[in-house]
Parts: C-alpha cells; structure tokens; sequence
C-alpha cells in the first residue's frame, strides 16, 4: 500500500509498503533542509502496545570516538542521515505510526524542537484477499543480523533449538507459505508438482502425508543422467542422485514420481504446483517462483515464493504439467539431427500453450503466463525492453550475469533516463576468457548495480560476516538465486515478472521455465518493490566495500561516521545524484490510498 503525509515543517513523508518491510522516502524544501543533521525515528505499534524510537547504526564521532559491534545505537542520540529509509522489521497486516524528527544544533546539543513528520501506515497481509500472495525468505545470511544472533555458524553445528531459529529466521515466511500451499489440499485433490531440486525434508514429508490423507499427487523431477568427471574428480548426476534419495528417504511411492530426463543438455528448471479440487480436479491455484525445494533455495539465498489464486492461470499451468509429464525432447545417445528434430517439435508445443506478447504494449492487464523452452528469444527481448523502457523506474533481479540484449538497450540509456537498478550475484566486470568486448554501464546510463558480498572483516563498528557457501547451505549461486522484473512499479500501471528463469538465453530456448508477466497490480508491485530496496540497499552497501577493498583505496573511515556539520551528507543528494533520483521515485508515486 501507497502513502503520503501532510506537510510538515516544509517536508511531506512518503511511504509502500509490503508485508514485512516499509519503504519511505522524506522530500523537503530548502528552508526545511537548512542545518538539518538528519532525522530521530520513533514507531507506535497500537496492537502491541509499543512505542519506541529506532535503532541506527552509524554515530557522531565525537560523540563516540570508537565505536564496537553489537553496540546499541538510537536514532534520537544518533539519527538517520538519509532521505530515504526502510523498516524491515514490520509484521504483516499492522497499522504504524512513524514520526521522524529533524534534528538540528551539534553532535552534542541536538536540537529536537523542529515540526515532527507524522505517517500512518498500514502493512500488507501476509495473505491477502487478492489472486496474489508473496513470500520473500531473508536472503541475508551474509548480515549483521546473522553475526548478532548466531554468530556465524553453521546451522547443523548449532544445539537444536537454537538451529531450529536460525532456520526459520533465514527461511522467513517462505517455508511457511509454501507448507500451507501443500496443507490446503484435502481428500479427492490434486497435487500436480514439478521440481528441479526436490531435496528439503520438510516438504517432501509434507506432500507423503498429503498422499496419505488421499490427495492424488504427481510429482515431476529432473533426474537427468550428467554424472562427469573433470580436474576436482567425479561428479554425480545433479541433482538426480539427491532427488531419488530423498524420495525414498520420504517414502513416495515409485508410482507418484515422474522422471524427467530428457534433453540432457539442459535442465528441468520448474519449481511450481498446481492444485487440483474435487471430483473434477478443477485447476485453481498455482505455487511458483525462484525457490527451489532445497535447504539452500529456501534458507540461503534470495527467493520469493508466488501464489496464485486463479482458475485460467492454474489450467494453463496443468496443461504445461501434462506436456511436461510426456517426457518429451530429445533422448540421451540419439543422432544430433534427431535430437534437434524432437527439441523443435518440444518447443513448438511449449509455446502453443499460452499466446505470448512481443511488445510491452501487448501485455495484457492482470496474469500473463510464459513457459519455455521457446523457439525464439522474443521473451528475454520482451524482458529487456521492459528494463530499457520504463519511464520512471525499472529494477531487477539477475543470478548469472546481464544478458548481452538487455547490456545492449541499457548502453543506450542516457544519464538523465529512467533510474535503473541491477541486483547481481557477482560483479559485472570483464572476463578474460571471453572474446566479446566488454560493454561497461554503470551510472552514465543511469544504472546502478549492487552484487552479493559480504563483509569479510571487521570493519570498525562491522562485524565480521558470514555467507551461505562459509554456512553450506548453497553450493553455486551463493547470493542472488530470485529471478524477478520491475517496471514503473510505484506508477498507475505496474508490470511485475516473475518466475524460475534468469533473464538469460539458455533459460529461453533450452530450459524448462515458467514465467509471470502480473501487469496493473498494485499489491503485487508493492511487496516486490520493497523487497528489492531491503535487498538493494544490503549488498549496495557490501557492493562498495568490496569494490573498494579489491581496489585496495585507503580505508576513509570519516564515511563511517555520522556528518557531524549536516552539509556533507547533504550533498549527496545534488541534482543528478543516485540519492536524488531516489527521491524522485516517491515523488512521482501514483495510487496513493490513505493521507
């Protein structure tokens, strides 16, 4: 939900939130700016009966000359020296009030007599009356946080209870929302599943006693033959040899498995549900997303889980389950012309399914689903023209690397375009196997990228961090695994994608993957955008560092502290600045539903 305060004092507060996170944005004028050292933050919660002023993390030097980790930091001590903030520590479905104070005089003699800005907020449900619900897991194992309550270890070498919280502390409401998905499913349903890692314990034992209570549920797995041997040793069938160990660890039946093995080049990249109600087995929800049924895929790196509650998009998802069932493509030791004969009639048949748009202006309102493999790359064009286009603001997720199309468009973006953010797993820089060119893009286009990282050394008040490789919760993609598209999602025709494949070429014309194009949903835009700027903003920070630290620049440690003048912060928020385009988002937000 969108929302917006009186002026106050010369500033206006603007604020969307999700369920669990609230993003706000302060614009003031000149006068209100004048000798402003930043802002105290106080939130009432009238359920809970709480009211109490938020923690910060940075302080005034001379305040506090030599800060240590797990300090506590306040707000009204030490305040927030930023325009724009983001709570994530909100439940769902909560009514807030926020005041911020602008804080003005020295380090130490604050002066707090200034106009308090003062917001209502309400949250998101976590499940909601709308066809959509999403669920993020934390996706920040590489956290402070993580440091504070577990210090960094290892989940399996905590005590039990105290692994059982860091698990769900890391998993957030993902595992939650996806057990209920499964646990809604009574006798005479359907389960209709398709798994590319099906080997998290908890969910697999959710769908045996959905079997048990008399749901008839088929489940799909790639269990592809690509065991291979290269310099680290021999390798196993990925992941075939984990999925048919936890299914008969679960005890499922052989008869409600469904091996996919074919086109072994490629892989079965689906991680999605169908539920199928009554005598009739009538479609009419539909559970996707990036998570795959891995420890890793739902405590370790970043996920979201999507929900759909409607009947024309759960019969266009059966009927790319039933294709799916058939097992087709091609078949491990045939000719390469039959191989490459049985994979054009495969993706002949994918995109029969649905009638795709090839512009953004043929996206229809509501639910548009994408499957692949497809024939062509209109898609992954469709895709980056959407980044490219946008008017205001466009952002997204990407786990392996910017696809040369979507490069392409984006070197054409001039600085004073649309804002763009990039969310990587790794750094964008040039590889030195590659024959092709490097294309740089960075803030001359107006893009902006954060990679995951992690803080490896104690940095002053910092402590040292862990990530999900060090905890052995993932093994490839470490960070960044969601796979999701925002275009002008704080404007009155949001287009949100989202789904299992990564923006790139393989997952358009090789892969098995579904896709979401959710255009005009506000709710939908709304949870997704807020959750991209709590993910953006931790590894931006990290990003830095990194960069920095691999740079090997001198540790300016003045920048870890609070300016204690008030103009230096302030001028990062110039004409032109990342931090003023940011302000801008909020400024031109449409659909605002409450004052």
């Amino acid at each position: 939900m969108r929302f917006k305060s009186q002026l106050q004092g010369g500033f206006e507060a603007f604020a969307v939130s999700g369920p669990n996170t609230i993003s706000f944005a302060i614009i003031g004028d000149a006068k209100a700016q004048t000798g402003l050292l930043g802002f105290a933050v106080e939130r009432t919660d009238p359920e809970e009966k709480q009211r109490y002023i938020m923690p910060g993390f940075k302080v005034f030097r001379s305040v506090v000359p030599h800060p240590v980790p797990n300090m506590h930091i306040s707000t009204w001590d030490h305040p927030v020296q930023s325009f724009v903030w983001d709570d994530f520590t909100a439940k769902p479905d909560r009514e807030y009030e926020y005041v911020f104070y602008p804080l003005r005089g020295t380090p130490k003699n604050l002066d707090r007599s200034a106009v308090p800005i003062r917001i209502r907020v309400h949250t998101e449900k976590l499940f909601g009356d709308d066809e959509h619900d999403v669920f993020f897991n934390r996706g920040v194992a590489s956290s402070q946080a993580y440091a504070r309550r577990f210090h960094n270890r290892k989940p399996n070498e905590l005590p039990p209870d105290e692994q059982e919280r860091a698990l769900d502390w890391l998993a957030r409401d993902l595992e939650h929302a996806l057990l209920e998905f499964i646990a809604q499913s009574r006798k005479g349903d359907g389960l209709l599943c398709c798994f590319y890692e099906f080997s998290y314990l908890p969910v697999v034992k959710a769908l045996k006693a959905a079997i048990d209570r008399g749901v008839e549920v088929q489940i799909i797995i790639d269990a592809k033959v690509n065991e291979h041997t290269d310099k680290q040793g021999f390798h196993e069938s990925f992941p075939r040899k984990e999925n048919l160990e936890m299914i008969q660890k679960a005890r499922i039946p052989r008869k409600n498995v469904i091996l996919r093995d074919r086109n072994p080049n490629n892989i079965q990249h689906n991680k999605f549900m169908v539920l199928l109600q009554g005598k009739r087995r009538n479609p009419v929800h539909v559970w996707t997303g990036s998570t795959n049924v891995s420890l890793g895929g739902i405590t370790g790196q970043t996920n979201v889980g999507h929900w759909v509650k409607n009947e024309t998009v759960a019969r266009q998802f059966r009927n790319y389950w039933d294709l799916l069932a058939r097992n087709p493509g091609s078949a491990r030791g045939e000719s390469q012309a039959e191989a490459r004969k049985k994979k054009a009639a495969y993706r002949s048949d994918v995109q029969s399914l649905t009638k795709a748009p090839i512009s953004v202006r043929a996206v229809a309102q509501g639910i548009t689903p994408v499957f692949s493999p497809r024939q062509k790359l209109d898609m992954l064009n469709l895709y980056s023209t959407m980044v490219h286009s946008a008017r205001d603001f466009s952002a997204i997720t990407l786990a392996f690397g910017i696809s040369s199309e979507l490069k392409g468009l984006l070197k054409e973006n001039a600085a004073d375009g649309h804002i763009v953010f990039l969310l990587l797993e790794k750094e964008d820089r040039p590889n030195q196997r590659s024959k092709q060119p490097f294309v740089v893009i960075n803030a001359s286009n107006n893009v902006y990228k954060a990679w995951g990282s992690y803080i490896d050394d104690p940095v002053y008040q910092w402590a040292e961090e862990t990530n999900t490789r060090i905890l052995e919760l993932n093994h490839h993609v470490s960070y960044i695994h969601s796979k999701f598209l925002l275009m002008d999602p704080l404007g009155t025709d949001p287009v949100v994608v989202t789904g299992s494949a990564n923006f790139s070429r393989a997952s358009t014309t090789d892969n098995d993957e579904n896709m979401l194009i959710v255009r005009g949903n506000q709710r939908v835009a709304d949870i997704y955008f807020t959750e991209f700027n709590r993910l953006f903003n931790h590894y931006y920070f990290r990003s830095v560092l990194d960069s920095e630290h691999r740079m090997r620049r001198e540790d300016d440690r003045s920048r870890l502290f609070l300016d204690e003048t008030g103009r230096e912060w302030m001028k990062k928020y110039a004409r032109g600045s990342l931090r003023a385009k940011r302000l801008e988002i909020y400024r031109k937000m449409r659909g605002i539903t409450s004052a």
